[in-house]
């Protein structure tokens, strides 16, 4: 059963590197925050729409290894709609499974998120799953200097 699910985690990581999701340059961002992970060359700029304290749209370009190509499209995927809190509140969550600083993390809670939840396993691959989550948190608050995982 553990052995299926992992395979399946795998596939959804793949399938999100290989066809990244809101891959592109959001010409009209009210946001725009660069991330960079220089341990492994991970780069990011994150775009965001804001209405309000809606995110009415999130995008990226960028490249990465798989691990970081996916986060940020899931991410980008599922704070569309989200208020900043709600997605201060996922960057929590996500954090706290990837860096396994909470053992009960509602996997239900997190939705696609939970595919990620096995790079805690290795403690080098965490800061290339949560670049993005540092780039979108930044963002949030209206930083616009440049993010670094160091």
């Amino acid at each position: 059963m553990f052995d299926d699910l992992r395979d399946l985690y795998q596939e959804v990581i793949f399938d999100h590197n290989r066809n990244p999701r809101n891959f592109r340059v959001m010409e009209n961002a009210d946001r725009k925050v660069e991330g960079f992970n220089p341990l492994c060359g991970d780069r990011l700029t994150l775009f965001l729409k804001m209405e309000g304290n809606e995110i009415v749209d999130a995008s990226f370009q960028g490249s990465g290894c798989a691990i970081s190509t996916a986060s940020v499209s899931l991410m980008t995927e599922i704070v569309k709609g989200k208020t900043g809190a709600q997605a201060e509140k996922l960057f929590k969550q996500f954090h706290e499974m990837t860096t396994g600083k909470e053992e009960d993390v509602n996997l239900e809670a997190i939705g696609k998120l939970a595919v990620l939840a096995g790079v805690r396993e290795y403690p080098a691959r965490v800061k290339c799953a949560t670049l993005a989550w540092h780039t979108l948190d930044a963002a949030l608050k209206n930083e616009e200097d440049s993010i670094s995982t160091e």
